[in-house]
Parts: structure tokens; C-alpha cells; sequence
């Protein structure tokens, strides 16, 4: 038998999928394939969800966590999924501080106090950090570095700011009426589709500036569209918040980042000439579901045993009590 979660991190929801219970690991067209049975939002398990967490063993780490979008197209980081994998992995180690293995690097996770009752937290790593067109990758916007840069291709007025976490993303600061309005989406789409821009793709985020160290975040991600919230979205935005805007942000300084599935924390860290970032909040257990190795991999789950955990009331006690929640509301609606 095997036993998934369903998890989220600000309502960016996962499957999460230990294949070390598995006979043996899925090859990368198997965990495609699976992926879009288990989070399609009409035919999936419990509505579906933003993709899939896998975790398989790493020599020196916890564990390796591979990502999956709804799409099958793989992720090179998820902040919102690595929390939920770092809770995962601490209760199974019984570790509190450690690493867990991606593709890109080593990553540095801690379990942290409680955001509420019933509400686990977790911080996490999110590095490597980089400005360079290749690592994004862009190209034909005439320039080699975008920092609070008009693109006119894009946007006639918007300043962005592109960086990859080392997933891609370009940053927008708006009004709030921009933040709700259509360009977040129509970029979005044109820039994950064919296009001579950015031609792998890349995250669009658009935050509004609530005042000194806080923000409110949107993004509408690569390979799956607009989610409640991304964590490595939110960390990279908080990093062009203090290249921006000096006088509200800063290095080593705790940051709130409200997203339209609740809330976060981030600290932007230099070490000589490279960032990272700590990403802080919520990992939440909604539900395991158990089912038979063959019926996962042969794609029927109408076998799986369903557990409803209880946590997801937790979380949405603390979440009716933040502030921004009309907006919030407003932007999830459809999501």
C-alpha cells in the first residue's frame, strides 16, 4: 500500500508522494502522467491541486524533493511545496534542522514555531539567486539585466524586475487596482506561450507596497496559471522590494508577505556577492489517501481511502484573521 498527503503551503496545494515506499521509483513519464491524473481540478483526487511533490532518497540529506506542475512540465524549486516536504521529512527523521536535496542545490530547512493552533510552520532555504539572462533564460528586451526596468514589449509603463530563485521570475510593483486588474493575467499568458521574450517561460508576479516590510503578492505561475500563493515567487519579489525600495526594505530584516491564500515571512540574507533567501510559513496536512502501488501507478483511484486530517480548519481560523482578506477573496475567486 501507499500513502499520499494532500498539502499546502498559502493554499498552494500538492500531492505529496513518497516513492521510497514504492517497489521502485517512477521514471520521469510515469510521474508525469501521474501528476496529471492526480491534479486535474474536475477528475483528480480531492478537486486536484497545483502539482506534485516527490521525494526519493539523497546521500548526504533528508531526501531529494522533485517538482511537478499540473501540466507534467517539471519545476526547478517550489518554496510553498519544500515546506510541506521539510514537515514531511522531520516527522519521519524526527530531525528539526536539515537539508533536503534539488536538483540545484542543497537546501537548508527548520522546523519553526506554530503561525496559530494547529498551525505547523516551517522555514526554508530558497537559493541559488540569479540576475544573468541565461539563468532565467530572456532575450530580444534589450538588455543584459533587468532591475526596475520599463519593458516596453511587456508593459508600457510597469517597472519589473527579473530574477531566478533559480525558478524564473519577473516582478511588478502596483496600485491595488492593478493587482486585480487583467494585465497580471494577459502577461502571464504571453509569456507562457510562445514568445521571443522569455522562451522557457517565467512566474509573473505583481505585489502592491502595504507600508515599511510588507507586501501583498500575485503571481501567475508557469505551468500552471494563477495559484493562491508562490513561495519561491514571494521570495524573489521581497528580493526586488529592497533592490527597489531602499527606504521600506532591507537585508536581514523580517518581511510579511500576504498572498490570496494567506501569509508569509521572508529575510533576504547577502553572503559577499550572493543572496538567498528564508522563506517562513505554514505546511499543512489537509488529508492522506492510501491505495494499492498498482492502482496509483495504473491510474485508478477510485481506490484510494480517503483520511481527512482536520488541520485545514486550523489554518482557515488563522487566515480569516489576517488583514487584506477582502482583496484576498476577491482574487481567489475562480482560482
Amino acid at each position: 500500500m501507499v500513502t499520499l498527503q494532500k498539502v499546502h503551503g498559502s493554499e498552494n496545494s500538492f500531492f505529496l508522494l513518497d516513492e521510497t515506499q514504492l517497489t521502485q521509483p517512477l521514471s520521469d513519464d510515469q510521474l508525469t502522467t501521474l501528476t496529471q491524473r492526480l491534479t486535474n481540478k474536475e477528475t483528480g483526487l480531492l478537486g486536484g491541486a497545483d502539482g506534485v511533490l516527490a521525494i526519493t532518497d539523497a546521500p548526504g540529506t533528508a531526501g531529494k524533493m522533485t517538482v511537478v506542475n499540473t501540466d507534467g512540465s517539471f519545476a526547478k524549486l517550489c518554496g510553498n511545496g519544500l515546506r510541506t516536504v521539510a514537515r514531511y521529512l522531520s516527522e519521519k527523521t524526527g530531525q528539526t534542522s536539515f537539508r533536503v536535496h534539488t536538483d540545484f542545490a542543497d537546501l537548508a530547512v527548520a522546523k519553526q514555531e506554530p503561525l496559530a493552533a494547529g498551525v505547523p510552520a516551517y522555514s526554508v532555504e530558497i537559493s541559488p539567486v540569479s540576475f544573468a539572462p541565461e539563468a532565467l533564460p530572456f532575450a530580444n528586451l534589450g538588455t543584459d539585466r533587468i532591475v526596475d526596468t520599463v519593458l516596453p514589449a511587456i508593459h508600457p509603463h510597469l517597472k519589473f524586475t527579473a530574477v531566478a530563485v533559480p525558478n524564473p521570475h519577473l516582478i511588478a510593483f502596483v496600485s491595488k487596482d492593478e493587482l486585480a486588474g487583467p494585465d497580471l493575467e494577459r502577461i502571464g499568458k504571453q509569456l507562457n506561450g510562445e514568445n521571443p521574450y522569455f522562451p522557457e517561460g517565467v512566474n509573473v508576479t505583481f505585489a502592491e507596497i502595504l507600508g515599511q516590510d510588507t507586501l501583498f503578492a500575485r503571481t501567475y505561475e508557469r505551468g500552471v496559471g494563477f495559484t493562491n500563493a508562490c513561495g519561491t515567487g514571494m521570495s524573489a519579489t521581497t528580493l526586488a522590494f529592497i533592490l527597489t525600495h531602499p527606504h521600506q526594505a532591507a537585508l536581514d530584516r523580517v518581511n510579511t508577505v500576504y498572498n490570496p491564500g494567506g501569509m508569509v515571512k521572508t529575510v533576504v540574507h547577502r553572503d559577499h556577492d550572493h543572496y538567498w533567501i528564508e522563506l517562513i510559513g505554514n505546511a499543512t496536512v489537509t488529508a492522506t489517501m492510501t491505495l494499492p502501488e498498482a492502482a496509483l501507478i495504473g491510474g485508478d483511484l477510485q481506490q484510494a481511502v480517503i483520511k481527512q486530517t482536520g488541520e485545514q480548519a486550523a489554518y482557515e481560523r488563522f487566515v480569516a484573521a489576517l488583514p487584506h482578506r477582502a482583496l484576498a477573496d476577491t482574487l481567489t475567486e475562480g482560482v
